[in-house]
């Protein structure tokens, strides 16, 4: 089983950048997918972005389109998340996870981070 372990979060002003780095270890998973998810609190987990295992396919939630970037570094086992112009409504715990495929949907993802909080200021 792949673990991941995510960093980066705090408490940003709005307009302000942070990014995101998740580490994946475990040699027994075969990742092709990874993604990132995000809870606010009294909702449900968000797709935010996923990226294949070559880093040539991306995808993204229409309310991060243009502002946040994933990237992965395959020989340092990471995912990154750059958030630009960041938003008070961007506010959450956000999660990475993998998956075997590619995939958007959280329920296809077969390990998740423990989440790293996500704070924007007005």
């Amino acid at each position: 089983q792949v673990q991941l372990v995510e960093s980066g979060g705090g408490l940003v002003q709005a307009g302000g950048s942070l990014r995101l780095s998740c580490v994946a270890s475990g040699p027994s998973f075969r990742v092709s997918g990874m993604g990132w998810f995000r809870q606010a609190p009294g909702q449900a987990r968000e797709f935010i972005a996923n990226i294949d295992w070559s880093g040539r396919i991306t995808s993204y939630a229409d309310s991060v389109k243009g502002r946040f970037t994933i990237s992965r570094d395959a020989a340092k086992n990471t995912v990154y998340l750059q958030m630009n112009s960041l938003k008070v409504e961007d506010t959450a715990v956000y999660y990475c996870a993998a998956a075997r495929i590619t995939t958007t949907k959280a329920t296809e993802y077969d390990a998740w981070g423990q989440g790293t909080q996500v704070t924007v200021s007005s």
